[in-house]
């Protein structure tokens, strides 16, 4: 942050810590090196606990056993899974031999997964087998029968021509069914510890390899890839760890997923870059194993999107539960209630709890309070700029830099900005300027001393409980329905997930169309936080005089009908 009154909203973050300019593989390995016996993962709901010496010795042996299912760096591989360890391993393991780790979200299903696999070409897939009522191997049965039927290894598909080996995670009773897929531990077998391989690739790669794609959701209605880098989440991960001030002292409860950038970034990489301790409490959000495992574990920080805070303050056996070792931890994902952050700072001991922004394509963080920033100022803002970044807000038409105190959309630029969208030239030159400078879409106003504020978003985005949810691509799913003539879904407040979808949808003439039907249409289909939870048949939409559709105006009459009003938030 800037020493010096602002009077434009430009602002650059320290730049007195050096930027790592190492691979994940090579920091890890130094990290595992230096802090052999301490704790690096503790898997409640597994019952497992590696040390440094052990997690870094099992990534190892898991990059040598891709090695030997034929991936080449360069090879993009999927990961289909709630979190557990085998997730943190492929994290590491494909980082170590240059493999392109793709996060796919679990509630995909599977008309999402096959748009997923096929954009990026992935030629493995690790999956859980079965997920509560998710079916992931039926799903993939579905898109690939074929998968019944080949060795493992050997898939050929024609609806997924270049996935060539499926990997469930091992659960007891789950997939001993499918002969085509291969159980992770047998996976696992087929590597080594010391494998040349592994070195001689590991010595080949850069910290600017592409590392990681993590699927966005674009206006256009059709998923983009970021592509990011060694160097963009590894460093980001090291100063998010920086202002939570982190040591080897921290265990860190990690409920947030790891499929999304709050859990593998905010999560994991800060914890393995400061040797402190990742605590996964369950597989998925469950309030009540968040504070048995604070209390058990002895946890320090506590992540979380404010639902989630909501959920563990609100539980009926809240109080009976001491959680009186946790000091710090982040609040992001979704706007953060002012009520929520203070009741988080007083009943959850959380004095040094921090807010967070950002997004996919910059790594996430581009904006972070510290552990020192006054309260007042943490619940009123996202923070300021993160080291060797910048952010400077803009206005929208002309690209001007704003003056302090006055909306206009949020900038950044630096070592964090991604890659690019994977194959996607034409869309990465839309978010990313001749500069350098990714234009987020969202507005904001930066004050004289470089706190950034939040105050909406020119995108039209909808955030349910951390979820990232673009309307456009539920119109355009929608519309898939035989009945539906037009359909506008905007986002409306919610007291729980912060905002909710909602759907108005006029039916084609004569057609005889009901709230159900269309929900019964979406079930299976798109996943479940897609899925408006409001929707209205209407035989028009409120229009400009241009024949331009005002959702402004939908949202307004919604809250209206509802009820409802807009959260405060920082």
């Amino acid at each position: 942050m800037s020493t010096a009154r602002l009077t434009l909203s430009h602002d650059r973050g320290r730049t007195d810590v050096p930027l790592i300019e190492q691979t994940i593989g090579a920091f890890f390995e130094d990290m595992a090196r230096r802090h052999a016996a301490q704790e690096a993962v503790v898997s409640v709901h597994q019952g497992v606990r590696l040390s440094y010496a052990q997690l870094h010795a099992q990534a190892e042996q898991l990059a040598s056993a891709l090695l030997h299912l034929g991936l080449v760096r360069g090879d993009r591989v999927g990961i289909w899974s709630h979190n557990n360890v085998e997730w943190l391993l492929m994290q590491l393991a494909t980082a170590q031999v240059g493999l392109v780790l793709v996060n796919i979200n679990p509630a995909y299903r599977t008309a999402e997964l096959e748009y997923a696999l096929s954009k990026v070409d992935c030629k493995a897939l690790v999956t859980m087998a079965r997920f509560k009522t998710s079916d992931y191997l039926g799903m993939l049965r579905e898109l690939a029968p074929e998968l019944s039927r080949c060795a493992p290894g050997q898939l050929a598909s024609a609806r997924l021509p270049h996935l060539r080996s499926v990997v469930w995670i091992d659960v007891a009773g789950q997939g001993d069914d499918e002969p085509g897929a291969l159980r992770f531990s047998e996976l696992m077998a087929r590597g080594q510890v010391g494998d040349a391989r592994v070195r001689e690739v590991a010595a080949s790669l850069s910290a600017s390899d592409p590392i990681n794609i993590q699927f966005t959701s674009g206006t256009t209605g059709f998923p983009k890839g970021a592509t990011l880098t060694h160097r963009n989440i590894l460093n980001n991960g090291f100063f998010i760890g920086e202002c939570m001030r982190l040591t080897p002292a921290d265990r860190l409860c990690i409920p947030v997923p790891l499929y999304h950038c709050f859990g593998m970034v905010l999560g994991n990489l800060a914890c393995l870059t400061h040797g402190a301790t990742i605590v996964y409490p369950n597989d998925g959000f469950d309030a009540l194993s968040v504070l048995q495992t604070v209390q058990a574990e002895r946890c320090t920080g506590l992540h979380g999107v404010p639902t989630m805070f909501i959920a563990e303050l609100d539980h009926p056996r809240f109080a009976e539960f001491d959680l009186s070792t946790l000091r710090t931890g982040i609040m992001a994902g979704s706007p953060c209630p002012i009520e929520v952050m203070k009741r988080v700072v007083r009943d959850m001991h959380m004095a040094e709890v921090t807010i967070a922004y950002g997004m996919t394509e910059t790594s996430p963080v581009s904006c972070q309070s510290s552990t020192d920033t006054p309260l007042e100022r943490r619940v009123s803002s996202v923070g300021t700029a993160q080291p060797h970044l910048e952010v400077r807000i803009v206005h929208p038409d002309s690209g001007a830099v704003v003056p302090v105190g006055t909306p206009g959309e949020l900038c950044t630029r630096g070592y964090s900005v991604m890659h690019g969208y994977w194959d996607d030239a034409a869309k990465t030159a839309e978010a990313i300027d001749a500069e350098g400078w990714m234009h987020t879409g969202d507005l904001a106003t930066m004050d004289a001393e470089g706190y950034v504020n939040i105050v909406g978003r020119i995108k039209d985005m909808v955030i349910r409980g951390g979820e990232n949810i673009y309307p456009r691509e539920i119109e355009e799913f929608l519309y898939r329905h035989p009945k539906v003539q037009d359909v506008q879904v905007v986002g409306v407040p919610d007291a729980k997930y912060g905002e909710e979808l909602c759907a108005w949808v006029i039916a084609r003439p004569g057609a005889a169309l009901s709230e159900d039907e269309l929900r019964a249409f979406c079930q299976g289909q798109i996943a479940h936080y897609k899925v408006p939870r409001y929707i209205r048949l209407v035989s028009a939409f409120p229009m400009t005089v241009t024949g331009k559709i005002q959702k402004f105006k939908i949202r307004e009459a919604m809250k209206d009908e509802l009820g409802l009003t807009e959260a405060r938030s920082a």
